[in-house]
């Protein structure tokens, strides 16, 4: 508690009451860990997120004006959704379906609004938490698949895959991610000591993501790793922090390929490897193959205004769309087909804009950013419009972007 009452040095919103300010910052630490729990429903993270936003709206938080277009399309979106449900409703998993979705919304408003205050801060807290709470995941996962928890083998793996605390290790991939980018953050740029059990950090979550057998996860660690890493050299204020970044980098490359020698040199998992490392998957191929799915499914969506409503791709297809900008159109008809996307890529466009802008917390927008960019690229090859962590890392961005502004504001303003 004492360090989440003087955590962060910049506050753009009016001062609290230094025990509300660190009770709402416990809060965000708390939300950011429970996300790593979610094989359970209602999950740790659904409670801690209504008993945040209860307490947040309870002691201060404001909708700022330029929060509304993210709004109005989160309405949008689900507006569509529920419009093309209607004839779905006597189907309990189609009503489940919409209130999550509806329950996704407001997640993103909440985080836009919580970041967009007190943002530092807060920001350094949801990093402390997503790191702990990915550290107890990826433990867990390790320990499931090498076998070190009695009777933890289908709790901790499905299909021989790391699991952990998720459902589904393709999950539990896409989730670690964007705490192993600000493990590897620190690595490259923090002291010694500090470094040091990044490393750590880094090594073991790293090595939970190749347990879990995804391509996915695999290919978004390495690119958003390497896309962080290259903004973070043209946003450094000196040569030295350039130079560090870079040789750091190597170094955590270096080790990371060392570390995959070693496991490969496991008869069990150099198999799964070279079986999940193949782009010739069955369910990949052919004309009903994911990516077969993907242009059949579109010149359906063309011809049908509201869809054929949530989860009834798979009546019309051997699996489902593995697509979430398909599944926007097939699930919410053109309403949702097209406000999904404009959400999603207005929120890049404007992240970008909002690279080089010298804010306090810079260095973490950088990694949420890239994890969002990551994730994004993602959502063209499986289904992500229900991964919490993505409605988290959409509402963040909008919030630090608000923040941005304000802050940028309140500089021009004082000069």
């Amino acid at each position: 508690m004492t360090y989440a009452a003087t955590a962060g040095g910049v506050k753009l919103a009016a001062p609290a009451a230094p025990g509300v300010l660190a009770l709402q910052r416990v809060l965000v630490w708390l939300v950011g860990a429970s996300g790593a729990i979610v094989f359970i429903e209602p999950s740790p993270y659904e409670i801690a997120t209504l008993l945040a936003t209860v307490t947040f709206f309870a002691t201060g938080l404001r909708l700022r004006l330029v929060l509304m277009p993210l709004v109005l399309m989160l309405v949008l979106l689900n507006v569509g959704y529920t419009i093309s449900a209607i004839p779905l409703f006597e189907q309990p998993e189609v009503v489940s379906w919409i209130a999550t979705s509806w329950y996704m919304a407001v997640t993103v408003v909440f985080f836009a609004m919580v970041t967009s205050e007190d943002t530092a801060a807060r920001l350094d807290m949801l990093r402390r938490g997503l790191v702990a709470g990915a550290m107890v995941a990826s433990l867990l996962a390790v320990a499931g698949y090498f076998r070190l928890v009695p009777g933890g083998d289908d709790l901790l793996t499905l299909y021989g895959r790391a699991r952990g605390t998720f459902k589904d290790p393709n999950v539990l991939g896409a989730f670690l991610i964007l705490p192993a980018l600000f493990a590897l953050q620190s690595v490259v740029s923090d002291k010694l000591g500090k470094a040091f059990r990044n490393v750590i950090a880094f090594g073991v979550i790293s090595l939970a993501i190749l347990l879990a057998f995804s391509r996915a996860a695999w290919g978004g660690l390495v690119l958003t790793s390497a896309f962080m890493l290259a903004l973070m050299v043209l946003t450094s204020r000196t040569n030295a922090q350039r130079s560090r970044v870079v040789i750091m980098a190597i170094v955590a490359a270096v080790l990371g390929l060392a570390l995959i020698a070693v496991l490969l040199s496991f008869d069990s998992t150099a198999e799964m490897f070279k079986q999940r490392a193949s782009f010739d998957q069955s369910y990949d191929e052919g004309r009903f193959g994911r990516f077969g799915r993907h242009i059949l499914g579109a010149e359906m969506a063309l011809d049908l205004p509201f869809g054929i409503g949530p989860l009834q791709f798979h009546r019309y297809f051997p699996e489902d769309t593995h697509n979430s900008y398909l599944n926007a159109f097939m699930s919410g008809g053109w309403l949702s087909g097209v406000c999904y996307p404009a959400l999603v890529f207005t929120t890049v466009i404007m992240g970008f804009r909002h690279i080089f802008v010298r804010v306090p917390w810079q260095r973490a927008y950088l990694a949420i950013f890239s994890a969002f960019v990551g994730t994004v690229g993602e959502s063209f090859v499986i289904d992500t419009d229900h991964w919490r962590h993505f409605w988290m890392m959409l509402g963040a961005m909008w919030g630090m972007i608000a923040a941005a502004q304000a802050y940028k504001a309140s500089g021009a303003s004082s000069a």
